[in-house]
């Protein structure tokens, strides 16, 4: 594996295996999980090959046994069953480093797919973010905000057509290692028609391919919005029921993600709405053809691309960092006042996260974080806006700016 490129999530998932039995790697197909998993396994066992899952069909208590620990079981939503078998093997013997998994479906929805509470350890993993795909060692930014270190830009800092590109090459490593745009085009053009085809039809078979694709196109022209459902329904056309079982079984596949919304007991009139995110701003180009120029032509979809590329971002730092945030946005009534992403972590501290398509974003650009620093006081750690210029600084008390390259800055 010499061409292998370091991920955020190596250094836990070896800590984690041996303090653990057992590991799962969730994230939707062909983020390199797999690929990372296996640098820790001794044996594997592929059930998406049919011949491999034949036994574990059968048995799959006996069938674990026959294989050097840990042992990787890839893509185990192919036969449910096999978590059973591995609680089976955690509950006699729980020594740590036993069982790696991963899957590229949610599915512990139902409880006869999901029997390994409290035996099995969950680890995200999306696609690659511009330190990664560089193999570039970055602490956290969320970290490096809450210790009020300095938010230094990437030496190289991008021109807003740059991160565009940066955004739509997506950070599905076979994309981003394609040599020429247009193999990468093709290659998001094929995973969005195997998603909603092959990979859909295998958790719900009734669903219609064209009708889920018009779904699917309109929920990506939506990214990072609190767009209401009869928005989307109406966009898509389809009806209500549709609509949630087609929004459900893209969850299911971990490509889509709500953004909850954020609340308070010492703030009122807050929108509870989730705002819905791609987990990767390539997926656009993938669905619907969209490239450089055609974001730079439309200002609202140029914020939604932006805020979808610092998300993927915050999402895949939210697992390692050592502040582990969780992750919200911000709205009021009518739109008063918004805040992008909220971080919040510890007991009740939050920094807040704005992204701006501006080179030069003055205080106005943080007037929303500065009225929720006045209402939370000492809880309010600090605020970063988010830009595409070149340079950091300070806007006021506890609000800053930087690059959106300050994300992978060494």
């Amino acid at each position: 594996m010499a061409d292998y490129l370091p991920r955020l999530v190596d250094d836990i998932l070896a800590k984690l295996l041996h303090q653990l039995p057992a590991i799962v790697i969730t994230g939707p197909r062909a983020s390199g999980k797999s690929t990372t998993a296996l640098r820790h396994a001794a044996s594997v066992v592929r059930l998406d090959r049919p011949a491999e899952a034949v036994a574990f069909r059968a048995d799959p208590d006996a069938a674990l046994k026959e294989f050097a620990e840990p042992v990787l079981i890839d893509e185990w939503q192919v036969v449910p069953a096999v978590m059973g078998a591995i609680k089976r093997a955690v509950d006699r013997s729980p020594k740590p480093g036993r069982f790696l998994v991963t899957g590229s479906v949610r599915s512990e929805l139902g409880p006869q797919l999901w029997p390994a509470t409290g035996r099995i350890v969950r680890l995200g993993m999306g696609p690659m973010t511009v330190s990664e795909r560089r193999s570039l060692e970055v602490r956290p930014l969320v970290d490096r905000v809450a210790a009020g270190a300095p938010l230094k830009p990437a030496t190289a800092t991008p021109s807003l057509p740059q991160y565009l590109d940066l955004a739509l090459a997506s950070g599905f490593p076979a994309a981003t290692i394609a040599r020429t745009p247009d193999a990468r085009r093709r290659w998001l053009e094929s995973y969005v028609e195997q998603l909603l085809t092959h990979d859909a039809a295998a958790i719900e078979s009734r669903r219609d391919p064209a009708r889920l694709r018009r779904f699917f196109e309109a929920y990506a022209l939506s990214t990072a919005g609190v767009v209401t459902d009869r928005a989307l329904l109406e966009a898509a056309g389809v009806d209500r029921r549709t609509g949630i079982a087609y929004e459900h079984l893209l969850e299911e596949l971990l490509v889509v993600e709500s953004l909850p919304s954020w609340s308070t007991n010492r703030l009122k009139r807050l929108v509870q709405s989730p705002k819905r995110h791609l987990v990767d701003p390539g997926l656009l180009a993938g669905a619907l053809g969209i490239d450089r120029s055609a974001v730079m032509r439309e200002g609202d979809l140029l914020g939604r691309v932006l805020e979808t590329f610092v998300m993927m971002h915050l999402r895949a730092e939210s697992v390692v960092a050592e502040v582990r945030p969780r992750l919200h946005h911000l709205r009021t009534e009518q739109g008063r006042q918004e805040v992008d992403i909220i971080a919040e972590f510890g007991a009740g501290s939050i920094i807040a996260f704005e992204v701006k398509a501006d080179a030069a974003p003055d205080s106005h650009a943080a007037r929303h974080m500065a009225w929720l620093r006045d209402r939370l006081g000492k809880r309010f750690v600090a605020g970063v806006v988010l830009h595409t210029g070149p340079s950091s600084f300070t806007l006021d008390d506890r609000l800053f700016a930087a690059p959106i390259s300050t994300l992978w800055a060494e």
